[in-house]
């Protein structure tokens, strides 16, 4: 795992997490002692009243909606025994499959009251645009004055506007091509219903015999008239008797 971190001036660790560690690979979040997911936002520390859940989730519902990016804002009120909020996003991150879906399109935004620490982890897609230089400025502009002030609300939804403001500026995955049928294909299947149309053609039941109006008696003779469909005329009642 590559991880990036910087320490700040005060208690606050601010990190990418640039991809997940290995040891927890495969376990569930319960199987590392980590809480289950519960959409959007996981306020397990309860430090959202009710308006600003709804605006950090709306805003990670329209990210997700526009961009294909999966983010979650995950708040808990200690980190204990894991010692930096690092490690424990790197294995939130990982347990919760974040951005998976989105084929490594995630984020996460961490935050631990108890040890004043916050943590961002990234997918691997997103950090041509989530670099250290975009994470600082929301560290600066709003995790570090979030901890001395106590206002987490407005700070946690600034945070998760930022993050989504940059993150949206990837384009999203183009869709696979679907293979394109060759020449060789469609002249198979010409041949096919070419052999399905003659073999309709040539069995229907007016088409029995090869010449089915002579069958009927309608014509005979070589064509030089004259001689009808029977041999009335002639007398001696002969009528009748033309071919059928």
């Amino acid at each position: 795992m590559t991880i990036w971190r910087k320490a700040l001036t005060c208690p606050i660790i601010f990190v990418m997490v640039l991809a997940v560690s290995a040891p927890s690979a495969g376990m569930t979040p319960k199987e590392q002692n980590l809480p289950s997911p519960l959409g959007y936002v996981n306020d397990y520390a309860n430090l959202l009243d009710e308006e600003w859940h709804k605006q950090i989730r709306s805003v990670c519902k329209d990210l997700e909606t526009s961009a294909g990016i999966e983010m979650l804002v995950v708040t808990l009120p200690t980190i204990t025994p894991l010692p930096h909020a690092q490690e424990y996003a790197s294995r939130l991150y990982e347990a919760w499959r974040i951005g998976t879906a989105q084929q490594e399109r995630g984020i996460l935004l961490l935050v631990a009251v108890k040890e004043r620490q916050a943590a961002v982890a990234v997918g691997k897609n997103l950090l041509a645009v989530l670099t250290p230089k975009e994470l600082d400025e929301i560290s600066l502009n709003f995790l570090r004055p979030m901890f001395r002030s106590g206002e987490y609300g407005v700070n946690v939804y600034r945070s998760a506007v930022s993050l989504a403001t940059v993150a949206g500026k990837v384009p999203l995955p183009k869709e696979a091509q679907k293979p394109k049928r060759s020449a060789g294909f469609w002249m198979n299947l010409g041949v096919v219903l070419l052999m399905f149309y003659a073999l309709w053609r040539f069995t229907r039941p007016e088409r029995r015999h090869p010449f089915p109006r002579w069958k009927k008696g309608e014509y005979w003779g070589t064509g030089q008239g004259g001689f009808g469909g029977n041999f009335g005329g002639f007398g001696g009642g002969t009528g009748g008797q033309g071919l059928r």
